[in-house]
């Protein structure tokens, strides 16, 4: 198999890992004016940036063999796919002839495991050291980790890389034991917190003005959940997230919705969950990390999965009403900060605002907030939301998605309005 055929059937097996972020560190040029891909410290990542830039990393598998038997991953050993394996000889010259012709920017690597956990780490890790040590390679290179793998040598995929990560697959042990026997919540939360641990001894060491330089050791860990493979429910999706931010120092939970695959396995859901799903978990995410939201006021007991009609601030908001409205000239930070509409910047500016003027809704025009949203729940010097009604069932109508074309198919999930897109994409919720 030519490196052609092998390009094509790795790098898209690789399309579904969505734990791929970016990175702060900055990778200085190497002695003597040698190094390619210097990024300056800007960082790279796998998505679009908010200005709408497409920052493209070569995206691979190293294999798509796989000893493991993941009912969801179609990589998995009892999986009928097209096999093919790079040798890191192969991934060092792809990764270096494509940014030589400006295709990309960075390197993303993950990989089947194959014979052991400890041998497909060594053989991704060598990929790694030889850009940086032979070819003095200093863009942005994200690893993808194995669990299983010895410490030392996840320890040493971290020295090479700006950023590592390990899949956590499903928030419980219970749904992996159903559809990835082979893996084991505890072991893998040993692991993120073993890498936890080499991140701040680098970060204390570094404050030490007198002390040695301490090795290299990656900028931060992410991982990646998948929604509606098992059934749980939001609350424990968001319940494990919270686990991973405060306890593991994770800089990003991706989730990324059950996609079915080829020759699915009978303990798989037929039909994927909703794209709004992953996307309101998203939002709901964004609350507990910039907003000071618990997992329990977002999914309640009574309702422990998210509204796909609201987004969760808002849908959190009409259920308090109680709460609101909130005086723009008077109420807290983070009372501000609850207000539908209302991101973080938003609120900072406010807060700063007010201190010299009483505000009136021009003011908050000038801001561009989407006052929509807003007005209903905030009280201003010209303003107070009560020709609005506030009863609640009325509120919500307010907001609701325009009516869904049905016509020919009447199962179709509720997509998300485009002002909730707009929202998560600026921080402004």
């Amino acid at each position: 198999m030519d490196l052609e055929q092998k390009l094509e059937i790795l790098a898209d097996a690789a399309k579904y890992d969505a734990s791929c972020a970016s990175s702060g560190a900055a990778r200085k040029d190497s002695r003597g004016g040698k190094g390619v891909g210097s990024t300056g410290g800007a960082g790279i990542c796998h998505s679009y940036a908010p200005d709408g830039r497409c920052i493209s990393l070569l995206k691979l598998l190293l294999t798509n063999a796989c000893l493991y038997d993941c009912h969801y991953c179609i990589n998995r050993r009892s999986s009928n796919v097209r096999r093919a394996r790079f040798t890191p000889e192969e991934v060092v010259r792809l990764t270096l002839d494509f940014y030589k012709r400006n295709f990309i920017e960075g390197l993303f690597l993950s990989s089947g495991i194959i014979r052991s956990a400890d041998y497909t780490m060594e053989l991704v890790i060598d990929v790694a050291r030889k850009l940086r040590e032979e070819h003095h390679f200093r863009g942005y290179i994200h690893l993808k980790t194995i669990p299983e793998a010895s410490p030392g040598l996840i320890e040493m995929a971290g020295r090479y890389a700006d950023r590592i990560s390990i899949n956590i697959e499903l928030p419980t042990q219970q749904g992996l034991t159903k559809l990835a026997p082979e893996k084991n919540l505890a072991r893998t939360q040993g692991a993120m917190g073993h890498i936890r641990r080499k991140i701040e001894e680098r970060h204390a060491e570094k404050r030490e003005p007198d002390a040695p330089k301490p090795p290299p050791f990656a900028t931060g860990q992410s991982t990646q959940m998948l929604v509606g493979a098992d059934d749980s429910t939001d609350a424990i999706i968001l319940r494990r997230a919270d686990v991973l931010y405060g306890d593991y120092r994770l800089r990003r939970v991706y989730y990324s919705g059950f996609s079915p695959i080829p020759e699915p396995s009978a303990l798989l859901p037929i039909k994927p969950p909703p794209l709004v799903r992953e996307h309101r978990l998203y939002q709901a995410d964004w609350l507990l990390r910039f907003y000071g939201f618990q997992v329990e006021e977002i999914a309640t007991e009574a309702a422990p999965n998210l509204d796909l009609d609201l987004d969760p601030k808002l849908a959190w908001a009409l259920r308090n009403r109680a709460l609101f409205p909130a005086d723009v000239n008077k109420a807290s930070r983070e009372i501000l900060l609850r207000v539908p509409g209302l991101g973080v910047r938003n609120v900072e500016r406010i807060l700063r605002a007010r201190r010299y003027t009483r505000l009136r809704l021009t003011d908050l025009l000038r801001l561009r907030l989407p006052m929509k949203k807003v007005l209903p729940f905030i009280i201003a010097a010209d303003h107070t939301p009560t020709r609005l009604g506030l009863d609640d069932d009325a509120l919500r109508a307010r907001f609701l998605p325009p009516p869904q074309q049905t016509e020919l198919n009447f199962d179709a999930p509720p997509q998300p309005a485009a002002g909730d897109i707009d929202s998560v994409r600026s921080g402004e919720l």
